[in-house]
């Protein structure tokens, strides 16, 4: 695994790798906003799926406990198998009762991928012509934790590293979705958004993923079923990142507002994907108020020298090569 590869890469790497020692036929191994947990960017092969479906697949994702990531994650279960999940009874699951049968899926194999600092993804696995998981490929398959989510923490990081480019600026931008999570209406900044959004080497009109994983999200948090709040940040390009967020219109309808990131967003990112402590945070909220080392250090009540030594782990840890670089990286200016 490339350590310089960036998420999309390293996800192909990863399902390489894993394919060498557990058969699967298809795949979703989704990126998430680590703090919300609500999935961001798909890459997915599921065998027998028409693209018209996927909104309701998302929304079943969202709505069935079995297997979900956020409980695998809290209980810390490794790897599960949807048949030793329902002991035997698949339909137990809403996500295959509804939509994963008539694919022809036989088992799943589920991996939540987190630390400390956050959820960063989550992958399933599907077997369609091949017998069910057993507890081997379970076992193998949770060994590559650590590693995976390591591996996708510090490709989140590096993309702040990106150089500037010729990114339109985006927003306000909404998209309504009907109960179904099928687009009524988009403004026209929305479907700019979209279209940077959806992955380019994509050959398909834009799938806003995004947008139907936080209105998934919105439905699940009024079924009792919360995954987070109905929010994630994503990487639009070039130093831009954008919030996408879903709020119910009375009963009905759902709006899905994508807005550019505030600096607190993305100074939170930024430090959970560097692993920053959480005094290295605190020191970096005050530089990009703009505190020089004594100014911190009295709000801080540390000594100068111990602030100048926060903000060399800082630098260190984020491979910036002085505070302006650090800066114009956590705040996307120039």
């Amino acid at each position: 695994m490339s350590p310089r590869a960036d998420a999309k890469r390293l996800r192909e790497v990863v399902l390489d790798e894993v394919r060498r020692t557990i058969a699967f036929d298809g795949h979703v191994f989704a990126l998430t906003d680590p703090v919300t947990r609500v999935a961001t960017s798909p890459l997915a092969d599921v065998p027998g799926l028409s693209w018209p479906r996927l909104p309701e697949l998302i929304r079943l994702r969202y709505l069935t406990r079995v297997n979900r990531w956020p409980e695998l994650l809290d209980t810390e279960a490794g790897a599960r198998s949807l048949l030793r999940a329902t002991g035997g009874d698949p339909s137990r699951s809403l996500l295959w009762n509804n939509g994963q049968r008539a694919l022809g899926v036989v088992d799943s194999a589920s991996l939540a991928l987190g630390d400390r600092y956050g959820c960063w993804g989550f992958l399933e696995l599907l077997r369609i012509s091949s017998p069910p998981f057993t507890v081997t490929d379970l076992t193998a398959l949770s060994a590559l934790a650590g590693t995976i989510t390591l591996g996708l923490r510090r490709a989140l990081g590096r993309t702040f590293a990106a150089p500037a480019d010729q990114v339109p600026r985006v927003g306000p931008a909404v998209v309504i979705l009907d109960p179904d999570l099928q687009v009524r209406i988009q403004t026209e900044a929305a479907a700019l958004a979209l279209l940077r959004l959806n992955p380019p080497d994509e050959p398909m009109p834009p799938i806003p993923a995004s947008v139907y994983n936080v209105g998934a999200a919105l439905i699940a948090a009024e079924h009792d079923l919360p995954v987070g709040p109905a929010r994630s940040r994503i990487k639009l390009g070039g130093s831009r990142w954008v919030t996408v967020q879903a709020d119910r219109i009375g009963g009905g309808d759902i709006a899905v507002s994508i807005e550019p990131s505030t600096p607190e967003e993305r100074m939170d990112l930024f430090a959970r994907a560097h692993a920053l402590s959480a005094r290295e945070s605190e020191v970096l909220a005050l530089l990009a108020a703009g505190f020089d080392s004594r100014r911190m250090a009295a709000e801080l009540v540390l000594s100068e020298h111990t602030v100048n030594d926060h903000v060399k782990a800082i630098l260190a840890k984020c491979a910036a090569p002085t505070r302006q670089t650090l800066l114009s990286r956590v705040l996307g200016i120039t």
